[in-house]
């Protein structure tokens, strides 16, 4: 059924250089190839063409060797095709078109490298053709795309598939637990095979989830549905009761007429399909419906005039029919064919196409409407889409779901493919430590995103915690515990498609004991601050505006050298110096109190101290009398650890 009406094109044969030659034989492949009936036609050009050995016939073969090439590309054997169109080149047949069909075959196979060179060669010739010239962008592009697949996984659905062809799935409704498709499995009804495809005609079958929720096997749509015509390509409408169809309709020796059918549900079973009148047209095929998810318009394709070339997706509103017929435009349609619409949402059509540049044969593309009403394109990409016929896509859940491919078959019978886009794996992790670098147990993270999330959780022992986010958005965390200042910090993740993991740390300071603030400088001798303090002093103010209701002793030490007098003054004149630098950026005077110590304070060795000095140990008190023992490298550092600048919360205000 695919290809009944999928590849039925009108073409004027120009028999006239062919009467008289092989007669009979040449005459009737003719009049098959004019009635859609490929297969039929292909094998009768074959026969032709090895009796046509003089040299003299040597025109003729080229002639006979394009139509055969015709044939298998409209039953998609690229390799085949690809073949036939280089005899007919190679026996100087005259239209070029030979060249563009070559490109496209090629194209389908993945000989990007001779499409493009045989694009060029038709461009040549033709340099308006926006077909080619879209072709060899595609094929310009193949390798590129395929080498940044997108996240989405794709795989064979074997358990709907037969030696046929077995295409266009199509969940019933919401509930995503029937799947109705086409099939030319042996198992469809009637006997005689199809001259357009060499199979059995296509009959609907449906696929059924049991009560685990596991995938039955496909069997026959119940009812009057099938018949020994061709049906396939459905659609829904939302609440599952009517079927839309395409239907192919033969006569003895006449073309095959392609039109769409409605067919109603009741007790699990179909009705005899009934001719849905899109138009007065009745040489035009009507084909691949889709009905949007409100149930207000089908969408379609068709050739009828009006259009940009080959076939066209239109739609046409059900429930006011009378003037309502639009076609979806020039952004969408092409010189090519566009089928197979699947209208997700007011906003979101997928579509299939060999128009639009891209891998090969028909490819999946994502239209998306714009605020202005204007349509964005996008290729679903590799492996969505692959130089072969990709088309027929139905979602289910999320971004999961089927589409139709004849990627992998040499046939070129389409198949069942599932896909599944895995949500993207974005976390953020890390450890709440205090000053000291040990872990602050059950520590209360919140994490706010700039989306509107809020999330809360309540660190481990060691101090690890962990949130899953989403890519793209601004987030603002929040840390603390009992007896800690919070702690915050912002970031955004990344807009890239893959997982991420974002590390952040948070260092609480203890509200009941002296915290150090590294890298405070002055000037020698002097309460002057020094211009690379001012990191530090810019991490303090963020602490306090994060801790608005502690009051905080700022305190100032020196090392052992000079008088107690002088270093009570000097320390004293130093802690007022950053005092004033917070109050200029903002804190309130109220929450400070400035305090010098000089150096009646000598520093207790801490665990992180011992770690970065490990010559004095955890419980050391660097006095000037354990100092003056020490060697002079060690009493530098002893003397370079006692010069400090702390605060520690003294009390909490409302």
């Amino acid at each position: 059924m695919k290809y009944s009406y999928r590849h039925i094109l009108y073409m004027m044969v120009a028999v006239a250089m062919l009467s008289g030659c092989r007669g009979a034989k040449l005459s009737t492949a003719d009049e098959q190839y004019a009635r859609g009936e490929y297969h039929a036609a292909m094998l009768t050009y074959k026969k032709v063409y090895n009796k046509l050995t003089k040299r003299e016939e040597r025109p003729l073969r080229g002639t006979v060797a394009f139509r055969m090439g015709e044939c298998y590309r409209h039953l998609n054997m690229a390799a085949n095709a690809s073949g036939a169109y280089r005899n007919a080149i190679r026996y100087n047949y005259p239209d070029s078109m030979a060249l563009l069909y070559l490109a496209q075959s090629q194209h389908m196979e993945g000989k990007y490298k001779d499409a493009v060179k045989n694009y060029e060669a038709f461009l040549e010739k033709q340099p308006k053709s926006v077909l080619a010239r879209d072709g060899l962008r595609g094929s310009q592009n193949a390798a590129r795309i395929k080498a940044a697949p997108t996240r989405y996984k794709v795989s064979a659905a074997k358990l709907f598939n037969s030696r046929r062809a077995d295409f266009c799935p199509m969940f019933l409704d919401g509930s995503h637990d029937q799947l109705y498709f086409t099939s030319s499995t042996e198992k469809s009804k009637g006997t005689a095979k199809s001259e357009i495809t060499g199979t059995k005609n296509s009959d609907i079958y449906v696929a059924k989830k049991n009560e685990k929720g596991v995938w039955q096997r496909p069997e026959p749509a119940e009812g009057e549905l099938n018949t020994d015509f061709d049906e396939g390509v459905t659609s829904f409408s939302p609440d599952g009761s009517t079927m839309y169809l395409a239907k192919a309709r033969r006569e003895l020796n006449s073309a095959t007429s392609v039109e769409i059918y409605t067919s109603q549900r009741s007790e699990a079973k179909w009705s005899a399909p009934v001719k849905l009148e899109i138009t007065a047209d009745t040489l035009s095929a009507y084909g691949d419906p889709a009905v949007s998810p409100d149930g207000t318009w089908l969408y379609f394709s068709s050739d009828m005039p009006g259009g940009q070339g080959g076939k066209d997706l239109w739609r046409i509103n059900l429930k006011e029919r009378e003037g309502s017929l639009e076609n979806l435009g020039d952004v969408i349609n092409t010189p090519g064919d566009e089928r197979f619409p699947y209208v997700r949402s007011d906003s979101v059509l997928y579509f299939a196409s060999n128009g639009h540049a891209g891998l090969g044969g028909l490819d999946i593309f994502k239209a998306t409407l714009t605020a202005s009403g204007g349509w964005n394109i996008e290729n679903m990409g590799w492996p969505m889409n692959s130089s072969y016929d990709d088309f027929g896509i139905t979602f289910g859940e999320g971004e999961s779901g089927f589409f139709s491919s004849n990627r992998n078959d040499a046939r070129g019978y389409d198949h069942i493919y599932s896909f599944v886009k895995p949500e993207l794996k974005i976390t953020i992790s890390g450890y709440v430590l205090d000053r000291d670098e040990e872990p602050v147990p059950n520590a209360v993270i919140r994490i706010v995103g700039d989306d509107g999330s809020n999330q809360k959780a309540i660190g481990k022992s060691d101090g690890t915690f962990q949130f899953n986010l989403q890519r793209g958005v601004k987030y603002v965390m929040m840390a603390g515990a009992k007896g800690y200042m919070n702690g915050k910090q912002e970031f955004v993740s990344d807009m890239a498609e893959e997982d991420a993991e974002y590390a952040v740390d948070f260092i609480l300071a203890a509200m009941t004991k002296p915290q150090v603030i590294e890298n405070i400088f002055y000037d020698f001798d002097k309460a002057s601050l020094r211009a690379e303090s001012k990191a530090a002093l810019d991490s303090m103010v963020t602490i306090l505006k994060d801790n608005p209701q502690i009051v905080i002793e700022m305190a100032s030490h020196t090392d052992r050298w000079g008088s107690n007098e002088y270093n009570l003054k000097l320390s004293d004149r130093r802690a007022k110096s950053v005092v004033d630098y917070l109050i200029a950026a903002g804190v309130e005077s109220s929450r400070l109190r400035p305090k010098g110590y000089g150096k009646t304070r000598p520093k207790t060795v801490t665990k992180r101290i011992a770690r970065l000095y490990p010559q004095f140990k955890e419980g050391d008190t660097l006095t000037e009398e354990f100092i003056s023992k020490l060697e002079k490298p060690d009493q530098d550092a002893a003397d370079q650890i006692n010069r400090r600048t702390e605060f520690q919360v003294i009390s909490l205000q409302n």
